[in-house]
């Protein structure tokens, strides 16, 4: 199949999606611009700031679409072919992860602003709000270990294509490098602005060309940084420990942003206009030895972000909302750019197609996105740029995995400080340290390499925080007077899946022909996910289920 030819397919499927199905879930809300918004009504110039949808659509979009939809459709494809992996993808984004992201989205807007945590906790009780943080601050733990882990996978991987081009050059020492410089460039922008304040557009016109210059020098300094994966998953949580949000996290995220569209501009130009044949096979079966689980559920889990992700409600529910300066903002920013992070699900999905098999053969998603992104950038540099190309795409994976390692972590910091009562900077010290912490434990005594045993249980949780999500989404509306089967509908698939994914892989942690400890990890923290979410899903259905009383609003709330 032409990939050119694909890409003009899901990108009709999008706009159709955003069209029709968007519109009929926008239209349910009744979106009304005459409503004041928490932005406007609460503009206090820091949190809440009413804001342009055309800015704000940019900054929510660079904030949900990080390594996620990169990595679980390269992990997937491995495993069970392309075929599958874009059926779900378009499935998932048009009526489950768009849904649920405009549904938090304007539930928060409705809820001044809270957190969808408070929003469960509005309406389902105290109880059940301490239980969605606790489930949230478990997710995002695996969050920090899945990513972590990936991307100390990539740090360290080698390509045989591009060794023949240089006898001396280390792929995975190149990507190393280039991050680690990125970093450092980042910081330098952060102590120029504090300090000088020069404008916007000057440190954008000298730090932006500056990111590929970083991408340059890795290449040319590919051996210096030759550690092992543990050393850099140890490095990598060291970074999201003392990494200060003024000088390092602000203008790496700004950086980012660039790194962010320039990759998706090369993967549109690559599907258009590279002429690359897929090499990869359409279907490989329901049941693949070897390759982690049956297509149900494994093939739903893994592809969480760029489908469904419960991640994206946080962000929804977190930022977004108290920056909506009118209802109607809520549908392009909340459906729209979901959708446009299962295009970029789509390309990633692509760079693994053009590669064969026997490339494929264990290497992270990192790396394969790496190679695959920079064969789509070598069309337009020309072939003889290939390492460095290469080592932009792979780079470029690194740099969304530090920003959601970034925004995990704080939200992490919160939540503990929230649970435990701990102020000022004693509780963001605990908070950042115990959130850190445990996953630090977990890569050190854990198997090199073991991303893919994580990714499973990450992608799992994550896709059942927005059932969980979508749950008291449904109870708002049903208490509300509202029709909330559009919100039922892929609340109930959803969890169903991941329940399913809970219960075989506590199966395969303890009653397995051969049990790892990542595994057995993974099975007493899936007995806790599936602990939390059944006392969550069963105090919702009891709310969805009991007798309908007259139409209003929990305390606090519109409709």
């Amino acid at each position: 199949m032409s990939l050119a030819l694909l890409a003009v397919a899901v990108l009709v499927v999008l706009a159709l999606g955003y069209r029709l199905y968007g519109g009929f879930v926008a239209r349910q809300y009744a979106l009304d611009d005459s409503t004041s918004t928490p932005a406007e009504r609460l503009n206090d110039g820091v949190d809440f700031i009413p804001t342009r949808p055309f800015y704000l659509l940019g900054q929510h979009f660079s904030a949900i679409a990080a390594a996620g939809p990169i990595a679980g459709p390269i992990i997937a494809a491995q495993q069970f072919g392309w075929l599958p992996a874009v059926l779900w993808i378009l499935f998932g984004v048009v009526f489950i992860g768009a849904v649920h992201d405009l549904s938090t989205l304007i539930a928060s807007v409705r809820h001044e602003g809270k957190s969808i945590a408070e929003v469960v906790k509005t309406n389902l009780g105290p109880r059940s709000g301490v239980a969605m943080m606790a489930f949230i601050w478990v997710a995002l733990i695996y969050v920090i270990v899945a990513f972590t882990d990936v991307t100390a996978s990539t740090f360290v991987a080698g390509d045989p294509e591009l060794k023949g081009l240089h006898f001396d050059f280390n792929p995975g020492g190149a990507v190393a490098m280039a991050s680690t410089l990125y970093l450092s460039l980042s910081l330098v922008m952060g102590l120029v602005e504090r300090f000088l304040k020069p404008p916007l557009w000057l440190q954008t016109i000298v730090f932006v060309p500056g990111v590929l210059g970083v991408v340059w020098l890795g290449t040319k300094w590919s051996t210096v940084l030759a550690f092992g994966p543990t050393t850099w998953a140890v490095l990598i949580l060291v970074y999201c420990f003392v990494a200060p949000v003024w000088a390092l996290l602000q203008p790496r995220g700004y950086l980012g942003g660039f790194v962010l569209y320039l990759a998706l501009a090369i993967g549109t130009v690559g599907l258009f206009f590279g002429g690359f044949e897929v090499q990869l096979p359409a279907f490989k079966g329901f049941e693949v030895p070897g390759a982690g689980g049956s297509l149900f559920p494994f093939l739903f889990v893994t592809i969480a972000c760029g489908a469904c992700s419960g991640f994206h409600g946080l962000v929804c529910s977190g930022t977004t909302s108290k920056q909506i300066a009118k209802e109607s903002h809520c549908h392009p920013v909340g459906y729209g750019a979901m959708l446009l992070e299962g295009f970029v699900a789509v390309i990633a999905l692509a760079t693994v197609m053009i590669i064969s098999s026997e490339e494929l053969a264990g290497k992270p998603a990192g790396t394969v996105y790496g190679i695959g992104l920079g064969r789509f950038f070598a069309v337009v540099l020309g072939q003889e740029h290939l390492p460095f190309a290469i080592t932009f795409g792979a780079m470029a994976f690194s740099t969304f995995v530090f920003d959601t390692l970034d925004v995990t972590t704080r939200l992490g910091r919160y939540i503990v400080q929230e649970l435990t009562g701990l102020k000022g900077i004693v509780g963001s010290l605990v908070g950042t340290a115990v959130t850190v912490g445990l996953p630090m434990v977990f890569l050190v005594v854990a198997q090199a390499g073991s991303w893919k045993t994580f990714w499973t249980l990450f992608g799992t949780s994550n896709q059942l925080l927005a059932a969980l999500s979508l749950m008291g989404v449904s109870v708002w509306l049903k208490r509300s007077g509202k029709r909330y089967w559009y919100t039922v509908a892929p609340m109930v698939f959803v969890s169903v899946v991941t329940l399913t994914s809970l219960v075989l892989q506590v199966r395969d942690a303890f009653f397995g022909a051969t049990v790892t400890t990542v595994q057995q990890v993974n099975g007493v923290v899936a007995v806790v996910l599936f602990g939390l979410a059944a006392s969550l899903l069963t105090t919702g259905a009891k709310a969805l289920l009991e007798r309908p009383t007259a139409p209003g609003q929990p305390s606090g709330a519109t409709a």
